[in-house]
């Protein structure tokens, strides 16, 4: 009796140290079905090719991803330094992370994705880039840029 009453206690006591999950989507908005990582990310014209990349990119780690970049007009692509025929200009690309997976796995999932026609990795940052262009004829994986 005395052990069952020793052993009640000591879950009693390690149950008020345990913590809840943390949310890790907390600080994220939605926007039209997607996680965005602030205020000026736009996903309303993404690409259905582009949400199904994403969608497939989300059930190999079943997490959702958070979109740090998706449509830009013209002008806010010139004002963030993006290239004069970006994807994003054209609803065909995102910059995207999934909070709690590393940037690696995430590279290693976009590059099998077979969706995936450009990869972009940029060294210190958290998102990478993905766009659904047409993969060049014969190429089995997307184009990559530095840093993939």
């Amino acid at each position: 009796m005395r052990l069952f009453v020793m052993a009640l206690a000591c879950v009693a006591v390690l149950a008020g140290c345990a913590t809840a999950p943390r949310n890790l989507y907390a600080p994220y908005k939605t926007s039209f079905g997607m996680y965005v990582a602030h205020s000026k990310v736009n996903t309303i014209c993404l690409s259905p090719k582009l949400r199904f990349a994403i969608s497939a990119i989300e059930r190999k780690f079943g997490r959702q991803v958070v979109v740090s970049s998706g449509f830009r007009d013209p002008w806010y692509n010139d004002d963030v330094g993006g290239a004069d025929n970006s994807y994003h200009t054209k609803c065909m690309a995102a910059d995207i992370f999934i909070p709690g997976v590393s940037k690696r796995s995430l590279i290693a999932a976009a590059y099998r994705e077979g969706l995936v026609g450009g990869l972009g990795c940029y060294p210190g940052r958290t998102f990478i880039h993905i766009d659904v262009r047409d993969r060049p004829r014969g190429w089995k994986k997307p184009v990559t840029f530095s840093g993939c």
